[in-house]
């Protein structure tokens, strides 16, 4: 493969979650050069003896910046990235036991410097996490990342997407999270400085640049902070061009069409939505407090501890809403739509 082709913004990055939740500490440019590296994988297909190479012309279009940036940030990488660790852990396959395990990135990594290209090889024991998955993986598209200036980030975007179908993480225990994010015993010990430099500056890139938004709730035990868990919710898609062009069209044909005009301002007449219900929630608790007391007395089931429940399960269950909506219009019919 060219490395020269721009890379696809919805080429995949795949890793296994073993190096998902691993521990390890790269900047900014070394993460970068890790992913590329890892697209260009799983293209090629390799092994623990395949070099691969990324183009710094390939690195300053995907992320952003100058080829002049890009060349210089590359070579620093490359005399930084050998020594570069990662330890995670899996499960020793003869024993069932939990193992530790402590590996480099890359077995061999050189920069050539008259064609601005790094060449690298994948140490053997992160081959297996990066091609040929077939379960316990993650992945997302590298455009998601590619406006993050944060490495910090880089690894809480990676962490949280593996949540994204639940939309909600297990509780980060703050030492391993710490250690998961690549921060030294030393670093930002006081939780201000980690929430300032560290995880409110990851999560306000995140919100801004990729497919999700994060919020977070503080655990604690006593008056200590002992970890976090994450709430994410996926942002409504935009639309490529092609697709915006194509949805255009057909919003003009439909337009121009009388007959399928006619039929939407038909439906419109028969379909109307009532706000009632919604108008009822946005009343002072007090105030509903006194409609459910009036309407009360005039129901076969008390509808008073029904609206306790939903104003309890309103924020984990608003499946509920729908329930309580067709039970407060059903009432207002009884009674003669009287307020």
């Amino acid at each position: 493969m060219d490395q020269k082709k721009l890379i696809k913004n919805n080429d995949l990055v795949v890793k296994g979650n073993d190096l998902v939740q691993a521990s390890y500490n790269l900047s900014l440019t070394e993460q970068r050069l890790i992913l590329l590296a890892i697209v260009e994988a799983r293209e090629k297909g390799v092994d623990a003896n395949t070099h691969l190479t990324v183009h710094a012309s390939t690195y300053a279009t995907q992320f952003g910046v100058t080829r002049q940036s890009a060349y210089e940030a590359l070579k620093i990488a490359t005399d930084t990235l050998f020594d570069r660790q990662v330890t995670f852990y899996d499960t020793k396959p003869e024993t069932g036991k939990l193992r530790r395990n402590k590996t480099r990135w890359v077995s061999k990594v050189a920069y050539v410097e008259d064609e601005a290209v790094v060449e690298l090889i994948f140490a053997p024991d992160i081959v297996p996490e990066i091609i040929r998955l077939e379960a316990n993986f993650t992945s997302y598209e590298l455009e998601q990342v590619a406006g993050l200036q944060s490495a910090y980030a880089v690894r809480l975007y990676e962490l949280l997407i593996q949540w994204r179908s639940t939309c909600k993480t297990p509780l980060f225990k703050l030492e391993v999270f710490r250690d998961q994010l690549g921060l030294e015993i030393s670093e930002y010990k006081a939780m201000g400085d980690f929430k300032k430099r560290v995880l409110d500056l990851a999560v306000l890139q995140i919100n801004k640049h990729t497919d999700i938004t994060v919020s977070y709730d503080q655990v604690k035990d006593g008056r200590n902070i002992i970890g976090f868990i994450f709430n994410l919710k996926s942002k409504k898609p935009r639309l490529k061009k092609d697709d915006s062009q194509k949805a255009s069209m057909i919003e003009h044909k439909q337009i121009e069409t009388p007959l399928i005009a006619a039929k939407k301002e038909k439906t419109a007449k028969e379909v109307k939505v009532d706000h009632r219900f919604d108008t009822f929630l946005a009343l002072p608790l007090e105030k509903q407090e006194q409609i459910r007391n009036k309407f009360t007395s005039h129901l076969e089931s008390p509808l008073k501890e029904m609206w306790k429940k939903y104003r309890l399960d309103a924020v984990e269950k608003p499946e509920l809403k729908p329930i309580f909506a067709a039970t407060f219009l059903k009432m207002l019919e009884s009674l003669g739509n009287r307020p």
